[in-house]
């Protein structure tokens, strides 16, 4: 089911005024893609770029052309381990944040 439109300008109203649901999408989009969830995970990174960096300047910061990256986080796409390290790390420092990993039983 597509978005509509006033989902997509909530979201981005919600992230521009609140950091911690920035990092909530951004952490919530790395633990499913650790989960194995990578469909998932990539519609949430989509949802935070959007919301945030945009396509253009991320496209930027990575020096990949924004198409390229908007089609990795699309539906079909099937980015490469070292693109998607990449396009989170350049995430983490436009957030501030350093995500960390920790082994939970």
């Amino acid at each position: 089911m597509p978005l509509t439109r006033d989902f997509k300008e909530t979201v981005q109203v919600r992230a521009e005024r609140d950091p911690a649901f920035r990092e909530g999408l951004l952490k919530e989009g790395v633990e499913c893609l650790l989960a194995g969830d990578v469909d998932t995970g990539k519609i949430l990174l989509r949802d935070y770029i959007n919301a945030t960096i945009g396509f253009e300047e991320l496209g930027s910061l990575t020096h990949k052309p924004p198409k390229s990256l908007m089609r990795m986080f699309g539906p079909s796409g099937n980015p490469h381990a070292r693109n998607l390290f990449e396009v989170i790390s350049c995430i983490q420092r436009h957030e501030g944040v350093q995500l960390e990993v920790k082994a939970v039983r």
